[in-house]
């Protein structure tokens, strides 16, 4: 279950519950906590727009702060505002992805959308021991299915093909200093770090890990790949432009760049922007 809930009878019989205290396993800031609270009294005497209105300023104070977005997006449900509370949910499940109880809400959301697919797919995720489950059967049921062939599907749909990145609202955490994105044909997502003159690579299922740390790496700002999976850096604190194989091997590809920023490749020609000389630099690959 979710935490302490308060509960109101009429609303109880329709699963519609907001969270009375923060989670244990996380404390969040004072001034998020108070947002938070006050957020919980206005609830309490049914002004759902001020309750509402606390609640996102409590996620604006710590972006991280589950149950504010669970009582918000319960709220929304509640008035039934089912797209704004699903993107809520989403939120949830990005920071916190075994928070089944999330997953099960996005599930029940996507299918009075009519997104059908989408909710089988976050069925997917809740696992058999999880509390959830039964309510997530029932759900399967209305779908004219059941838990065990949506696993089966899904299983079988993310092991064959080539992998696409999710087309949803989502977040990757924890990338210090972030800069230059780029994907390669695989759908495998390229982060260039520049304090820490490293590139991560994370996967299709969300897989992070570090793809190059090497002293070559200097301030790597951005990034663009081509169609063989070469990865291309702009070094900004070496002046250089490097070349990295899909199996890592790096080179200097352009040396004597001032300041190389942005990258753009189309065909067979390089662009790269250059704040040191005030220019954008062609070279043919």
């Amino acid at each position: 279950m979710k935490k302490l809930l308060v509960t109101l009878c009429i609303l109880a019989s329709m699963g519609f519950a907001v969270s009375a205290e923060p989670s244990a396993s996380y404390e969040p800031s004072i001034e998020a906590k108070l947002e938070y609270n006050q957020g919980v009294d206005f609830y309490r005497i049914g002004q759902y727009d001020q309750a509402m209105a606390a609640f996102r300023r409590a996620i604006n104070l710590d972006p991280n702060y589950i149950d504010a977005y669970y009582n918000l997006g319960s709220i929304l449900e509640y008035l039934r505002q089912d797209e704004a509370a699903l993107a809520i949910f989403k939120q949830i499940i990005v920071r916190k992805p075994d928070d089944y109880e999330s997953v099960y809400k996005a599930a029940n959301l996507s299918f009075k959308l009519g997104y059908n697919d989408k909710a089988k797919s976050y069925l997917s995720l809740i696992p058999q021991d999880s509390s959830i489950y039964p309510n997530a059967q029932a759900l399967a049921s209305s779908l004219n299915t059941d838990m065990q062939t949506i696993k089966a599907n899904e299983a079988k749909a993310s092991a064959s093909g080539i992998p696409k990145i999710e087309q949803t609202n989502g977040m990757y955490n924890n990338i210090p200093s972030p800069t230059g994105i780029t994907s390669d044909r695989n759908g495998n997502l390229y982060v260039a770090c520049f304090a820490d003159n490293m590139i991560y690579k994370i996967s299709p299922d969300g897989k992070k890990v570090i793809f190059i740390k090497n002293p070559k790496l200097n301030g790597p700002i951005g990034l663009v790949s081509d169609s063989s999976g070469n990865l291309y850096v702009a070094n900004y604190n070496a002046n250089n432009i490097l070349k990295i194989t899909p199996t890592g091997v790096i080179t200097v590809l352009v040396s004597n760049v001032q300041k190389p920023y942005g990258l753009h490749i189309d065909g067979s020609l390089l662009f790269t922007s250059s704040q040191g000389s005030n220019s954008v630099l062609r070279y043919k690959l």
